[in-house]
């Protein structure tokens, strides 16, 4: 078989850490009476912990120091540590190990490309860490998503080149970010919102053997 590089996204693709993200963000922005829904957190997917503050203050029109905004970004953090420290292996997206193992076992290099800050310590509660040969997380990048450096240097750290790297992501940011980088980009979740991946699966349990075979013998066109 081929030698693929198969990159993956946490939040939302290995873990559902989404719901941590929008209760602490909530409870930040509420303290600043501003209002925050699901929708605007589906828009914070993929987004770096700066830039989501920054959309926040937009939505609400508000303005702060910068002294409050560092402030406010250690605090929601940390409340979302607090959440996070709970966590255990039954917060594994369904499927998430069978494929990721399945990788494994056909000698395939596997990377995880996120831009959570806290990855590392996700990955060790929920006992996937040693399933990857690369982490590329929000302490090695300087570039968000859309911007493809996370995959990019996924890519590197493993030796392989993008057209042969397959990435899992759960938002549009991310997609747009492996479509740049010329890897094959398949969306997990929604096919309204994750449109313009090359493949979409409403989660892990769709995607089978024999597609993950057809994904190491092809290349991205």
């Amino acid at each position: 078989m081929t030698k693929k590089a198969f990159i993956f996204d946490l939040d939302g693709v290995i873990v559902d850490t989404a719901k941590y993200h929008f209760l602490a963000w909530q409870n930040l922005a509420n303290g600043l009476d501003i209002s925050f829904s699901e929708e605007q957190n589906e828009q914070l997917k993929g987004v770096s912990r700066v830039r989501s503050l920054e959309k926040i203050l937009e939505w609400g029109n508000k303005t702060i120091s910068e002294q409050e905004f560092t402030a406010l970004m250690a605090k929601k953090n940390e409340e979302y540590l607090n959440y996070i420290e709970t966590m255990d292996t039954s917060e594994v997206l369904p499927d998430v190990p069978r494929v990721l193992d399945y990788l494994l076992t056909k000698d395939q290099a596997v990377a995880l490309g996120s831009a959570s800050k806290n990855a590392r310590i996700i990955l060790d509660k929920v006992l996937l860490k040693e399933k990857f040969q690369a982490i590329v997380d929000g302490t090695n990048v300087s570039k968000a998503k859309p911007d493809p450096e996370v995959f990019l240097i996924g890519a590197q750290k493993l030796g392989i080149e993008p057209e042969n790297c397959v990435v899992f992501e759960d938002s549009v940011a991310g997609i747009q970010a492996a479509n740049t980088a010329n890897m094959v980009s398949i969306g997990i979740g929604d096919p309204k919102v994750l449109h313009e991946a090359d493949y979409i699966f409403k989660d892990f349990t769709e995607i089978k053997e024999e597609f993950i075979n057809q994904l190491v013998t092809t290349s991205k066109k």
